[in-house]
């Protein structure tokens, strides 16, 4: 790391500025960013799949970690400070310019990978529920993510908290979330208005006989309508009101009193 010049010399070289359209916001402290490639366990010749490095805070302290980079960055003007680092890290970092959401990502990788990124704002939940709803087991080791703390909350909660809902069981139905550590605004540049954190999601055991898609549906119809009774916001979902009785769930609970296993017995319970 040492033979790279300070990020801020790169950015201002290279006439960069984040993008509010993109979503962006750049992580100048190296402690920081280092702190976080810690957060997955031991890279050491680990394959990363980062989305949205921009000039490659991030991606400096991954690949100073050992790891195998791959990175999806569609704001080319980012680019050249990207390839800057490739060449600092033979053979370590792949950089493909694109769109997160349009790339298959699977088939980047000979394993698993970590993913590991300071997402960009108005895409990180969109990429998240798609890699929670991938094919069990995923084709990914574990989550690292950034995100705005109110974001990072819903993902850990747990029931008759504000921030329970929909994102809280799809992450947790099988696999594990824990706030790793927060992040004070004043550690972007630019600044965002809110407070970050970094989620680590590592993934477990599916639960037997559940159908994702019916977890799914369930989940939409009870927080859709998070303040009616059960048996008013389930209605949508054909059996669950019955389902919910015939397992002992009071129907006049409501969807943020409805524990994970709760809503996952039920999804069993209709997934015939």
């Amino acid at each position: 790391m040492s033979k790279l010049p300070p990020l801020r010399e790169v950015i201002a070289r290279h006439g960069l500025s984040a993008s509010k359209a993109l979503g962006q916001n750049f992580l100048f402290d190296s402690q920081l960013l280092d702190r976080i490639a810690r957060v997955p366990g031991d890279l050491k010749g680990a394959e990363v799949f980062e989305v949205g490095p921009g000039p490659g805070g991030l991606t400096r302290s991954l690949l100073g970690a050992g790891a195998q980079v791959t990175a999806v960055e569609r704001d080319r003007r980012c680019i050249p400070a990207l390839e800057e680092l490739s060449e600092a890290f033979p053979g370590q970092l792949t950089v493909i310019e694109g769109d997160a959401l349009e790339v298959e990502a699977p088939a980047l990788f000979t394993g698993k990978p970590h993913i590991a990124s300071n997402l960009p704002y108005n895409v990180g939940t969109a990429l998240l529920v798609g890699w929670l709803s991938a094919e069990w087991e995923p084709w990914w080791a574990s989550l690292t993510l950034m995100f705005q703390k109110e974001v990072a909350e819903r993902i850990v909660a747990t029931t008759n908290s504000d921030h329970y809902g929909r994102l809280a069981v799809l992450a947790q139905w099988r696999s594990s979330a824990r706030i790793a550590m927060p992040v004070h605004r004043s550690a972007f540049t630019p600044p965002p208005k809110v407070m970050s954190a970094v989620v680590h999601i590592v993934p477990g055991d599916e639960p037997p006989r559940v159908k994702f898609k019916v977890l799914e549906r369930l989940t939409a119809a009870a927080f859709g309508q998070r303040r009616k009774m059960l048996r008013q916001s389930l209605k949508a979902v054909p059996g669950a009101v019955e389902a919910a009785e015939a397992l002992g769930i009071d129907p006049t609970r409501r969807a943020e009193t409805v524990s994970v296993a709760e809503f996952v017995a039920l999804a069993r319970a209709l997934s015939n």
